[in-house]
């Protein structure tokens, strides 16, 4: 076969090997180490070499994203919709972009009043990354009941977060805090909580997925 039949057929045929599935598992991890990452540094205090993985993890995630529409603009055939695919991959990048920006700006703020809604948030992030390995995990052969069981199980976590952030709200506004940390905390608190809100985003958007293969 030519070059030229070659690269037609790669066009034409849909991607070997589930490659947007696996570039969802691929992107789903860098997710949860950086979630982990975050609450290690809550715990043991952030060095350089947090730092250093952060980066690396939100490289890795940009790589990632920059591959699935590299295969998404080169395959005239997918497994779902295109605009699910970019729509998926793009808030997987931005939940690890998001989670390693305020791993960096622990370090940058020189945060030392690590909250316990800091933790508890932290807690939240890494029980939605988990939850959203195993949504990945079925996707390739998911059934609507067990999607929707776990969306529920997303929501249930995304409302726990935000029962968090009006808690840490309340607590920045109490006087307690003076006024730079108060805008040190909000800052990383918003950006967690966006993180999150994405993290809901993602598991909604695959049960649409789901619905409209059924």
């Amino acid at each position: 076969m030519s070059k030229l039949m070659s690269g037609i057929m790669s066009y034409i045929l849909p991607p070997s090997n589930d490659v947007f599935y696996s570039l969802f598992e691929e992107g789903t991890a860098w997710c949860k180490k950086s979630a982990e990452l975050f609450q290690e540094i809550l715990k043991s205090g952030i060095t350089d070499e947090h730092v250093a993985l952060a980066r690396e993890y939100k490289h890795a995630s940009s790589k990632n994203i920059k591959k699935t529409l590299e295969v998404l603009d080169t395959s005239f055939v997918t497994p779902i919709d295109r605009e699910d695919i970019q729509n998926i991959a793009t808030l997987l990048n931005k939940i690890t972009k998001k989670i390693t920006k305020s791993c960096i700006n622990i370090k940058i703020y020189r945060l030392e009043d690590i909250t316990e809604n800091l933790k508890n948030q932290a807690q939240t992030l890494i029980d939605a990354t988990e939850e959203l390995e195993q949504i990945f995990a079925n996707f390739k052969k998911p059934t609507i009941s067990d999607m929707t069981a776990k969306n529920l199980k997303m929501k249930e976590i995304e409302t726990r977060g935000d029962e968090i952030l009006i808690s840490a709200t309340e607590a920045l506004f109490s006087g307690k805090y003076d006024a730079l940390n108060v805008i040190k905390l909000r800052d990383i608190h918003k950006d967690l909580e966006n993180a999150l809100d994405s993290c809901y985003s993602v598991s909604d958007a695959v049960v649409s997925v789901v619905l409209k293969m059924s």
